[in-house]
């Protein structure tokens, strides 16, 4: 029998197409891509790349497994984009429309395409889903970077792969909250970029619909039907996207971050992020990446 995945060794390191890491955008690669990964429904398909990739929106057949080990990465799912902090995986379900983004190309990127075939056994493989990674997880995910290709049943690493889907919805279905709203409103997007700009000023909804041009009961009620949030809610959740990011990727203090997401006191800002994380800041920054991405983690080579 053919095998139709690589077994690597530790120095190996095959390197896929960059695709344009600044916005989604179909080529022949990105397209045979796409195709590729719903060939062979029953089989698993494991991809390990270190580099920036941005697919452009897109579903497929097969449950996906993505894990982002030593860096942040975004999910974007209809008008939502979800934060995939450090030490944390997202299961999407297949059919769902998506793009992640990988914040750092220095980090490896692992995605796992399950076959779908007993997603019945468990809710938990319908749901999109962001949820931390233990040891035992780390581990076998780490160890996935021996193959790179389509994993049959009929092949020795089928019934390891096949174990890391089946613990899945055994190690814990509380999944993590934070999605911070996006919109293609017209005359909000400019509001919200400049927003994102400025988040650690002192941002009150009279000076934001004086500096637009309308009424702040307009602005207010613009926020509410295009966002499903009120402008205070949406400023509080981006200043805490914002500093999950500082804390996993700078060495700023804790207290530093507090005051460069725009709050004045350390106590309102631990408040805060734990109101939306249900963690307090200092604890989570504990889940930064311990070690750094090893060279054996492959990219999945496409001929």
């Amino acid at each position: 029998m053919r095998q139709n995945y690589i077994l690597l060794k530790p120095t190996i390191l095959l390197i896929l197409p960059i695709i344009c890491p600044f916005q989604p955008m179909y080529s022949p690669e990105t397209e045979e891509y796409l195709v590729k990964i719903d060939l062979h429904p029953d089989s698993v398909l494991v991809v390990h790349e270190k580099l920036e990739r941005l697919l452009p929106i897109h579903s497929h057949t097969k449950g996906q497994l993505t894990y982002v080990d030593g860096g942040i990465a975004y999910i974007h799912v209809e008008n939502k984009t979800y934060i995939i902090p450090a030490r944390h995986y997202v299961w999407i379900p297949k059919g769902l429309e998506h793009f992640v983004k990988v914040r750092n190309s220095a980090t490896v990127t692992i995605n796992i395409y399950f076959y779908t075939y007993d997603d019945a056994q468990s809710p938990f493989y319908t749901q999109l889903g962001i949820y931390p990674v233990n040891n035992l997880l780390l581990e076998m995910l780490l160890f996935t970077g021996n193959w790179a290709g389509f994993i049959e049943k009929a092949d020795l690493p089928f019934a390891f792969l096949s174990a890391i889907k089946n613990i899945l919805p055994h190690l814990g279905t509380k999944s993590f909250p934070i999605a911070l709203p996006t919109t293609s409103h017209a005359r909000l997007r400019p509001i919200i970029l400049y927003l994102s700009q400025h988040f650690a000023e002192p941002v009150t909804l009279e000076n934001l619909s004086a500096r637009f041009g309308m009424g702040q009961r307009t602005l207010s009620r613009l926020f509410q039907s295009a966002m499903s949030l009120s402008f205070l809610q949406y400023l509080k959740l981006l200043r805490v996207v914002k500093a999950i990011e500082m804390i996993l990727q700078d060495d700023k203090s804790t207290s530093e971050i507090a005051y460069l997401t725009g709050y004045n006191s350390l106590a309102a800002f631990s408040k805060a992020f734990h109101q939306l994380t249900n963690i307090r800041p200092s604890d989570f920054g504990k889940n930064k990446p311990l070690h750094q991405p090893s060279l054996s983690h492959a990219q999945q080579k496409h001929d």
